[in-house]
Formats: C-alpha cells, sequence, structure tokens
C-alpha cells in the first residue's frame, strides 16, 4: 500500500504546476525569461501564469514585469490588466508565484 501512495506522490510532484479550477481545459505554454521559468495557462481572454522555482525576497523584484512579458510571449495576446470576477487571482498583492490577467487578443 505504501508503494503505490509513494507512486501517487512521485507522479503528481513531476507534472510541475497546475491551473485553478477556472483554467482546466487551458492551453500551456512554458517558458524562461531572463533565468525565472513560468507557465501560462491560457483560455479565451484569460490567463493564468505561475512562476517555477524557489526565490528569495531579493530576488523576486524583477518577476512582476516577467509575468507579463511571459504571458505576452506565449499567447501572442496584450495584457489589459488583472482578471476580474471568478477569474480574478487569489493572491495577496505583490504575489509572485502567481497572477491571472485579461487579455485582448
Amino acid at each position: 500500500m505504501r508503494l503505490w501512495i509513494c507512486l501517487g506522490v512521485l507522479a503528481l510532484s513531476s507534472c510541475g504546476a497546475s491551473p485553478a479550477p477556472q483554467f482546466f481545459g487551458a492551453e500551456r505554454h512554458e517558458v524562461t525569461l531572463d533565468g525565472y521559468r513560468f507557465v501560462v495557462f491560457h483560455k479565451g481572454n484569460d490567463a493564468e501564469v505561475v512562476r517555477l522555482g524557489y526565490l528569495t525576497r531579493a530576488e523576486r523584484d524583477p518577476v512582476p514585469a516577467l509575468m507579463v512579458q511571459a504571458v505576452e510571449l506565449t499567447t501572442g495576446c496584450t495584457v489589459r490588466g488583472p482578471a476580474l470576477g471568478r477569474e480574478r487571482s487569489p493572491a495577496l498583492p505583490g504575489d509572485t508565484g502567481e497572477a491571472r490577467f485579461r487579455l485582448k487578443c
């Protein structure tokens, strides 16, 4: 039984970033910018971007601008602003781990 649990945990950990429920079925893109790794989920006129890996507080400053760049590069759309309504980001302001955006495609 423990073997199955270990295999399940291993399988889930290899998946990387997963989208929020609102982005299930979204196109998934991966990109590295300036050494930072991002996963972008694109669905309609909305996108969710997740930064991968650990960063110290000092390393986080360029991340918000790179998140916008990652979304625009991978989707071919322009970021209009933060996502609103059901798609809005639940993170605290200044979070550099996850963000959601409205797009103009």
